[in-house]
């Protein structure tokens, strides 16, 4: 009875990292530098695999979804941070939180299954060449792409129906940067079960299945590796398998980390495993899969020369 009598919030408060002014506007700079560098860097990418001719291959196709997925992502999350960085009041309305949950699960669990998929992609090209045009045509990328928005939509609409039926009746802090679906979940004053099984469902279904994916894609890269004679040519290939392994154990770690952890285990160290997978992994993606690349170094030289 007394549920039926509260107050629903309509509007949360985001409490972000610290209240010291000096920290905060260190934060705000670093924070705004690393936006800047995402857009321009996964816009940048974007627009290069478009432009150039001998870009337009299975890889780079999901590389630039995988781009795009960035810069969505990271557009719901860090401009409201940036604000709060310099307001006073660092609070977000109800209907905007919902709508930053449905966005930001929507394009996180897209960017989980294009990981798999240019995971997959890399093992079909280095283990099985042969078949490789057959197995990644035009018709099975496109398929697979369009399979990945489609789990995102999938999760993101479960996630957002789940917080729906939720009543914060309560407290409306969230000891967060952004609206995160668990910290919904530990808020509301309502019976959490529903969201607490569609969120964990989720994350070991879809989340765990395709890490698994890109696990056993490089062991089966990794091993065909290792049959390369030429110590330089194994060099060349860890290196790139490293930096590749590098950024998606961030993203899997991290973001499976907080949402398959138990619900009363939450800290502070919570909001800096966040930072990882909501503002690092949209950075280092096309910093990792484009600079260290010749085919897109090449490309770029070669627009340049055309622009002059």
């Amino acid at each position: 009875m007394a549920e039926s009598n509260c107050t629903q919030a309509t509007e949360f408060s985001l409490m972000g990292f610290t209240e010291d002014p000096v920290t905060q506007v260190t934060l705000f700079l670093m924070f705004l530098l690393t936006y800047l560098v995402t857009i321009l860097g996964n816009l940048g990418m974007i627009a290069l695999i478009r432009a150039s001719p001998q870009l337009h291959s299975p890889m780079y196709y999901f590389l630039g979804n995988l781009a795009f997925v960035d810069v969505c992502s990271s557009t719901v999350i860090t401009p409201k941070m940036l604000v709060d960085f310099i307001s006073e009041k660092k609070g977000i309305a109800y209907a905007g939180c919902v709508a930053q949950v449905f966005v930001f699960d929507l394009f996180g669990m897209t960017e989980c299954f294009l990981l798999a998929m240019m995971a997959y992609d890399r093992y079909v090209a280095i283990c099985h060449p042969l078949v490789y045009p057959l197995v990644m045509s035009p018709k099975c990328c496109f398929q697979l792409v369009t399979g990945s928005y489609l789990v995102g939509l999938t999760n993101g609409t479960g996630q957002t129906i789940g917080v729906s039926n939720l009543s914060f009746c309560g407290s409306s802090v969230i000891d967060l940067f952004f609206c995160d679906i668990s910290a919904l979940i530990s808020l509301s004053t309502s019976d959490t079960t529903l969201s607490r099984v569609i969120l964990r469902t989720s994350a070991s279904l879809f989340g765990v299945s395709s890490s698994l994916v890109v696990l056993v894609s490089y062991v089966a890269i990794i091993s065909a590796i290792l049959s390369i004679s030429s110590a330089e040519g194994k060099r060349k290939a860890f290196s790139t398998c490293a930096s590749h392994l590098t950024t998606v154990s961030i993203f899997y770690g991290t973001s499976l980390f907080m949402y398959l952890k138990p619900s009363s285990d939450s800290s502070k160290e919570d909001k800096w495993a966040a930072v990882l997978y909501t503002v690092v992994t949209p950075l280092l993606n096309p910093l990792i899969y484009s600079l260290r690349n010749k085919e897109v170094k090449e490309a770029l030289r070669r627009l340049t020369k055309k622009m002059k």
